[in-house]
């Protein structure tokens, strides 16, 4: 891993609040052939980038209302970017139906995403965070299927799909 992806994810780290991982999740070297840098707006830029709904989750750790994503239903092959910045965090292969009403994940691309304890609620919660932007996906919990045992719970509006061969991820 480059110089660069690892000053990014230690920055993405800090800026998230906490270099700790949920148990068993993969961290560490981004893939290769991605550069994991850092992407850095005004609150208004972002405010112009982003729908109103997607600022909400992606910049003030909103929460959309279960069932409400159109890629929930997705169940073509490509990859799940974030919505602030285009780096690659999921592919569909991970994907899977966990009556949520969100899009869930068994496994991230490694290096992607950066992670906090969430104590809004009466118990703490693991968040995760793009390591690129520091926008806020979801949360990640113990009762995933196998190979991982993780649920990757995430907004849908704090993603982009982009089907394979499209050449559109990054």
């Amino acid at each position: 891993m480059g110089s660069a992806a690892v000053g990014a994810t230690v920055i993405g780290r800090a800026l998230a609040g906490s270099s700790e991982a949920p148990a068993g999740a993969k961290t560490g070297d981004a893939p290769s052939d991605v550069e994991v840098y850092t992407v850095e707006k005004t609150e208004a830029e972002w405010r112009e980038q982003l729908s109103p709904e997607a600022f909400d989750v992606l910049r003030k750790a909103g929460t959309e209302a279960p069932g409400s994503s159109e890629l929930n239903s997705v169940k073509a092959d490509g990859d799940y970017i974030c919505a602030g910045c285009d780096l690659p965090l999921f592919k569909s292969e991970w994907k899977y139906e966990s009556g949520t009403g969100w899009p869930s994940f068994y496994e991230f691309v490694e290096g992607h995403l950066d992670f906090k304890t969430d104590y809004k609620l009466i118990w703490p919660r693991k968040e995760y965070h793009c390591a690129r932007c520091g926008g806020h996906q979801g949360h990640v919990f113990d009762d995933g299927p196998k190979p991982s045992g993780k649920r990757y719970c995430n907004n849908g509006v704090a993603l982009k799909f982009v089907p394979a061969g499209s050449g559109a991820t990054g």
